[in-house]
């Protein structure tokens, strides 16, 4: 893993899945953060608290939960092992609205046997929502683990799913 000495920027932007924690270094967005479940994160003390250097991301980010934005044009930075890496930017491809199972990500990344470290790996996308990783679910079609809860993972799927196919929404996660 790469440590990076850069400046670290964060601010926090409210969404309908609660308050997202976003941090960027001079090389893109770093982290993305839920509020509430197991992998939670408060920033650092020597993070600066910046907006603007934020405003990149916030405004995609709005733009994703307003159901005007399917993709995401950011400079990313995402800090992990190259195989990390190879799953987290693998993830972007998969198409807004849909899903597919860990083991079709692992087949996507060549190495079809490693299901259960492209799992791990998915687990740890420092870039949740940007990099997909709640698009991915069990083979059997089941909802599994998601840093942000299940029922975050719920809402994306289904505000996904609705807009996708030209329904409004106005659920809320619960």
């Amino acid at each position: 893993m790469t440590i990076s000495h850069d400046t670290i920027w964060y601010d926090y932007l409210p969404t309908p899945i609660g308050s997202l924690l976003l941090a960027a270094d001079t090389q893109g967005l770093r982290d993305v953060w839920f509020e509430t479940g197991k992998h939670r994160k408060d920033p650092d003390p020597r993070w600066q608290r910046n907006a603007a250097k934020l405003a990149f991301a916030r405004q995609q980010l709005e733009e994703y939960f307003a159901g005007e934005r399917q993709t995401f044009d950011l400079p990313l930075h995402p800090l992990g092992t190259p195989f990390q890496v190879q799953v987290w930017h693998t993830l972007a491809d998969i198409p807004y609205g849909t899903t597919i199972s860990y083991a079709e990500l692992a087949r996507r990344i060549g190495q079809p046997l490693a299901v259960r470290a492209v799992g791990a790996a998915n687990g740890r996308n420092p870039l949740p929502i940007v990099l997909p990783c709640h698009r991915v679910i069990g083979s059997d079609g089941s909802l599994t683990g998601f840093g942000g809860g299940l029922p975050t993972k719920r809402f994306l799927l289904a505000m996904e799913d609705q807009i996708a196919h030209g329904d409004l929404f106005g659920q809320q996660a619960t």
